[in-house]
């Protein structure tokens, strides 16, 4: 990490369970986490609103998961690419993450899916090219405005987020780093 963080034996507070609770669910406290912390008064509304957006999100965890997956690699970001990577692989096989790694539009995934993970590209890449006539495509295959929204929070967070984690110098945790080194390539879109 290129900035000073609070270590996770350091904190106190709300910080403290902050990384307490990622401990429990994760084993440890991730550097995506730990980053944050160098500004102690927006980590905890930060990883609140991850909360908010992943565990309300309409379309489901896969669905966000994908989106993430997807909008992390056009960012590019390699740290995202390769943590969404292990969990799309635990979700749907490591084939298939491969799969829509390589093109999502011939992954085997849904028309739904496929039009959804295209708007998120679209928003990553350049969002101000989107148009009304992209809103009716999701429309066309039974997206609500909810889920229109959902798909661009998603996609717009994850940039941000993949951003921030860039500029700060933190790396992928060991454990997220495929066996394959062609793989690991392969999610290294960013930096290396």
């Amino acid at each position: 990490m290129y900035i000073k963080t609070i270590e996770p034996d350091q904190a106190t507070g709300e910080i403290a369970s902050l990384y307490d609770a990622e401990k429990k669910s994760m084993g440890r406290v991730m550097q995506a986490t730990q980053c944050w912390s160098a500004r102690p008064d927006v980590i905890v509304p930060i990883e609140n609103l991850l909360h908010q957006i992943r565990d309300g999100f309409s379309l489901g965890l896969l669905n966000f998961r994908l989106i993430t997956f997807i909008a992390a690699q056009h960012v590019p970001s390699s740290y995202c690419s390769h943590v969404y990577f292990r969990s799309l692989s635990g979700m749907l096989g490591r084939e298939q993450a491969l799969a829509v790694r390589r093109d999502y539009r011939n992954a085997g995934l849904d028309d739904q899916q496929v039009e959804m993970l295209a708007y998120a590209e679209q928003i990553t890449r350049n969002a101000s090219q989107i148009t009304e006539a992209n809103i009716q495509r999701l429309r066309g295959v039974g997206f609500t405005d909810v889920n229109i929204a959902d798909i661009a929070l998603a996609a717009a967070f994850r940039g941000f987020m993949s951003r921030y984690f860039d500029a700060v110098g933190a790396t992928v945790e060991p454990e997220f780093l495929d066996d394959d080194p062609a793989v690991r390539e392969e999610m290294a879109t960013g930096r290396k």
